[in-house]
């Protein structure tokens, strides 16, 4: 996929993320891996109001960034993401209402919905406390994220990913939608969370779950 074409979707993905009340104002960050390393959204503006010519170009190896913007003060937590997980080709950084209420209780999402299986793993994770923007921040968001497409940041909110931004995006919305049900669900009672069981046949039907990519 071409750059031109890399940071139309970018752009797309930026107006989605606030469309779909994941972002709003300028908070909030998102990227897409190239080849020598990703492009992201610049820090302080909203990520609907975007032009082409406003996103940062990241170097994978040495963080060097190259455009007219400066990029996202975040830009350290998607380059350690994608230097820790090869796999990954986009990511959602977010602070939606209810993933980030949950991250002020420093709490983990569990599987109170077989949805969370959207994430690769049985529950999503809530990393140790660190300053936005630092590298201290990038470590536990790694250690936190593990295997999965996403977890939470204390204090802070959530980080989603794919295989692409329409992967990414779909892990954002459904995690903060399994989040709103934890949240409603506490407010009126206590919770039934799936079993370990459940939760692995779950994530076993996931595996073949949607259409076949085209060949």
């Amino acid at each position: 996929m071409s750059e031109a074409t890399l940071r139309q979707a970018l752009m797309e993905a930026g107006r989605a993320s606030v469309a779909r009340g994941l972002n709003h104002g300028a908070s909030g960050n998102l990227s897409v891996r190239t080849a020598g390393g990703f492009l992201i959204t610049p820090t302080g503006m909203a990520c609907d109001a975007l032009a082409a010519g406003d996103l940062a170009a990241v170097a994978l190896d040495s963080g060097a960034a190259t455009g007219t913007k400066a990029p996202s003060s975040e830009w350290r937590l998607h380059r350690d993401l994608y230097l820790a997980r090869p796999d990954l080709g986009a990511i959602v950084h977010a602070h939606p209402r209810f993933c980030t209420t949950i991250a002020c209780l420093r709490e983990d999402l569990p599987p109170v919905h077989y949805m969370l299986a959207v994430t690769g793993s049985s529950r999503v994770r809530c990393s140790d406390y660190a300053t936005f923007g630092t590298e201290e921040l990038s470590r536990t968001a790694v250690a936190a994220m593990g295997a999965s497409r996403a977890c939470l940041l204390a204090n802070h909110g959530l980080v989603a990913a794919g295989r692409d931004l329409a992967e990414a995006l779909r892990v954002a919305v459904e995690v903060e939608t399994v989040a709103e049900y934890w949240w409603r669900a506490r407010a009126i009672g206590t919770p039934v969370v799936l079993t370990a069981e459940e939760m692995a046949d779950a994530l076993a039907r996931f595996s073949t779950y949607g259409q076949p990519e085209a060949g």
